[in-house]
């Protein structure tokens, strides 16, 4: 647990995990309630939804069953709610609460208070002060807990809102309706509108903790803890307040001058991995090519001691330099009978066994497509795993365009049509009549990953993949119909540790690109971690030298000082990596689950990899037309 610095604004505390965290944050929130239940008084909270503190309202339900915790004398008072919304509907906030914590633990339903998203549009405004009038009567918030948007929102307050503003209806901006929209299934369907406590009614809490979790969370939490107190970023407003907490994990800290640039506020130490993060900071700050930089830009940028150390910046630059010139590789599998001393991977064998692990049936090419394409044509076996079916990401219209090419087909060549008439019946009716944001049936599911499997094979036909060589694991932790998908289970992991013991690959390639904003790849590498430590403690023979490499380049790229392995792309092999995007046909123009980013995939990818290349060229090395990156990871 790292300790804060000066320029934070707001005491915060870093985890390893976000796990981790979250256990801390239910224990204090289990201390207070028995500490008032030792006084013989209700404990208020004010309590948050989202993916942020799902983690603490599991552990706090364990804390019940196997520890005894009561909730009798707690009295919570919710940050907000969707407006108008029912509160059966799967997005809503009533509904969360009660399957992430209410209906495990013993509260009393009279003191449960959530928004109500159902009132006539003419009694909120009366609603909303009497939701204030109630936590006021309960002697105000003992404990607020809030998570935070890529806005700088906490509960509903949109940039804008005032400090002393009171519970209401706000209009959602428009950042925040289009991460709603996965939850929604599609943007279209996400509520305009939300009623909210307000600043003020947060401010007036007598301790807050704000959580935050992800990579995704990184640049607002820097906004929020080092910047300055403004209305565009609510939750600085927290500065003023006498008891607040933050508590992150390592990955949304990550832009934290005390984790990003720790020498501009403390002594370091001085070891390879921090060299290469801080040279490689500073020729991007000064813009200058690193072996240029002078001992008095060191001087001038807190590293006067890394100069000392190695007696010149002529030799930490050549260090730096050598170590990123050493990434860079145009034979991902290993280049055969070379002297593999500085090469990022080995000589040996030639030709290797590879499995490349993709959560979704897309992320494969987006992410490493070029690699995907060079080891396969430098004759190694590669294998594709397609983690997921992906089917909640095709659009209902794409359903129907199939059956009935289905329909068609069978009657063109004179098939019998009975069977096909009648499905294509049914999936119309059943999609009519679904509402907005509705899980889709069984029958629709599975067509839908129907569709889906069959982008992949033909994205793996174009790469020269065999059938034999695709594997489609369906892993069930993802088949609920819902963005929200299954804990992780014993049946997800040994599907993994099956296929690796039958591959027995000698490099397995996995997607780190963990701001995926549905989690699916966060949920597919932790099964992947598992099973590779399984077979390791089983003394699989094959796992000795079995290489883990993790990719990202879906919803952002590793940091230049993180990359172990550049790969190289020539304009053609870009545009054969973009063909072979295009063949995901069903997410091409506009997918259904964008996130934050509204260009397609190909153009993101495209300008992540020009933009590897670009921060290499610019660093001093050679200039390409784009770079694929990744990380070895040592497990």
């Amino acid at each position: 647990m790292h300790q804060p610095n000066h320029l934070e604004k707001i005491p915060a505390q870093i985890f390893p995990t976000s796990a981790v965290a979250s256990q801390a944050v239910a224990q204090e929130i289990a201390e207070l309630i028995r500490h008032k239940q030792a006084q013989n008084q209700p404990c208020v909270l004010g309590l948050a939804t989202g993916s942020t503190p799902t983690t603490v309202y599991a552990e706090l339900i364990r804390m019940h069953r196997e520890e005894g915790l009561s909730f009798q004398n707690v009295v919570t008072f919710n940050l907000d709610e969707y407006y108008p919304i029912q509160p059966d509907q799967l997005q809503s906030y009533v509904r969360f609460m009660q399957e992430n914590l209410f209906n495990h633990v013993d509260i009393l339903p009279e003191n449960v208070h959530i928004p109500d998203g159902t009132l006539p549009r003419p009694q909120v405004e009366a609603y909303c002060r009497e939701y204030e009038e109630k936590i006021r009567a309960f002697g105000g918030l003992d404990l607020q807990i809030l998570g935070i948007g890529r806005t700088g929102h906490i509960g509903f307050n949109e940039p804008g809102s005032g400090e002393d503003s009171r519970t209401r209806l706000i209009t959602l901006d428009h950042i925040t309706i289009t991460d709603a929209a996965s939850d929604f299934f599609g943007e279209e369907n996400v509520p305009r509108k939300a009623i909210t406590m307000g600043v003020g009614t947060i401010l007036d809490a007598k301790r807050i903790i704000l959580m935050a979790w992800g990579e995704g969370k990184a640049p607002i939490i820097r906004k929020t803890l080092e910047g300055p107190v403004t209305d565009s970023v609510p939750a600085t407003y927290l500065q003023k307040h006498p008891d607040v907490q933050v508590i992150l994990d390592e990955a949304s800290s990550a832009q934290l001058t005390r984790c990003k640039t720790p020498w501009l506020v403390e002594h370091c130490y001085w070891d390879d991995k921090l060299i290469k993060k801080a040279v490689t900071w500073l020729s991007q700050h000064l813009g200058k090519p690193i072996l240029k930089l002078t001992n008095r830009d060191y001087s001038d940028n807190g590293m006067v001691d890394l100069v000392t150390e190695y007696d010149s910046a002529y030799y930490v630059n050549i260090k730096v330099f050598n170590e990123l010139q050493h990434t860079i590789t145009g034979w991902p599998g290993g280049k055969p009978k070379a002297d593999d001393t500085n090469r990022p991977e080995r000589a040996e064998p030639a030709q290797k066994r590879v499995i490349i692990f993709s959560p979704h049936p897309d992320d494969d090419v987006i992410s490493m497509g070029g690699t995907f394409i060079r080891l396969h044509d430098q004759g190694h076996e590669v294998h594709v795993a397609y983690q997921t079916s992906g089917n909640i990401a095709v659009f209902d219209d794409d359903v129907v365009r199939f059956a009935d090419f289905v329909n068609d087909f069978h009657e063109a060549f004179g098939l019998h049509r009975e069977v096909t008439q009648s499905l294509f019946d049914t999936i119309q009716g059943k999609l009519s009549a679904k509402r907005p944001g509705e899980v889709d049936s069984k029958e629709i599911q599975k067509i839908k990953g129907l569709i889906r499997r069959g982008e992949a094979k033909a994205g793996c036909r174009y790469v020269g993949i065999a059938e034999e060589n695709m594997h489609f694991l369906d892993m069930p932790f993802y088949e609920t119909g819902l963005v929200k998908k299954k804990p992780l289970s014993e049946t997800d992991i040994q599907i993994i540790v099956d296929l690796l013991r039958k591959v027995k690959p000698h490099q397995v390639f996995a997607a780190g690109d963990l701001s995926d904003p549905h989690g699916t790849h966060r949920v597919c590498l932790s099964a992947i971690f598992q099973a590779l430590e399984r077979c390791k403690e089983a003394s699989d023979e094959w796992i000795k030298d079995c290489w883990l490499w993790l990719y990202r380049g879906a919803w952002q790229e590793w940091d230049i000082d993180d990359i172990d392995m550049a790969v190289p792309l020539s304009p053609e092999e870009l545009l054969r990596k973009r063909r072979a995007i295009f063949k995901h046909q069903s997410q091409k123009d506009r997918p259904l689950f964008p996130g934050h980013d509204s260009r397609e995939f190909w153009q993101r990818a495209e300008e992540r990899n020009r933009g590897t290349a670009r921060i290499y060229d610019e660093l001093g090395l050679a200039e390409y037309e784009a770079i694929e990156a990744f990380k070895r990871h040592y497990y």
